[in-house]
């Protein structure tokens, strides 16, 4: 099994790693080939996107998935499922494509872990609500880690993929799955696409 993941940037290039060892744990013996396709910022769009879809598929994917923040800086999404919605309006009627969405950017996959946010900022900002895909636009969830690596004496402003990676160290990614909706979606396409018993219930 070969997945095309597309995705936005760097940050999400950061959690393949995380992301493999949970799947490795998970989907012993039906572990499938993820291939992560980064964008600088923004993943294809309208016809763009139908035609990388179509190009992957050609090329040997079983599979491609779209992974979109719904804060994009722009108004081309109003909310998750508008996001994704659209994705699949893009590119039709190929059932090898799954279009999926960060709530409302990928860094709301962080926030549970935000003892360790703490830890690595040097201080004890609390945490923004019990919610993570529901930090919103008005302040999306890379704006609060900012704002605590900012605040805290780490010296250092938060970088997106290095803290990503540190956040994510040594984590249960099912941790956050649980509390964020949009995330257990896509783990269960990938999963599904390699053994449905394995799906998170």
């Amino acid at each position: 099994m070969k997945i095309s993941i597309l995705i936005e940037g760097k940050t999400e290039l950061a959690f393949k790693p995380h992301l493999n060892r949970f799947l490795t744990s998970r989907l012993a013996g039906n572990m499938p080939k993820i291939k992560f396709i980064s964008y600088d910022g923004r993943i294809p769009k309208q016809d763009k996107l139908k035609r990388t879809v179509i190009n992957l598929l050609d090329d040997g994917s079983n599979a491609v998935i779209a992974l979109t923040d719904v804060y994009t800086g722009t108004d081309d999404f109003k909310d998750a499922e508008d996001a994704k919605n659209k994705m699949q309006q893009w590119v039709g009627n190929i059932s090898q494509f799954y279009p999926h969405v960060a709530k409302h950017d990928f860094e709301a996959w962080l926030l549970p872990y935000w003892s360790v946010i703490q830890k690595l900022a040097k201080h004890n900002k609390a945490k923004p609500g019990n919610n993570p895909e529901e930090v919103n636009h008005d302040k999306p969830p890379s704006r609060h880690l900012m704002e605590i690596f900012e605040s805290g004496k780490c010296r250092n402003s938060y970088n997106k993929p290095r803290d990503a990676n540190r956040i994510l160290k040594d984590q249960d990614i099912l941790i956050s799955a649980r509390v964020c909706p949009e995330l257990k979606k896509f783990l269960n396409t990938i999963i599904e696409c390699c053994d449905k018993s394995q799906l998170i219930g």
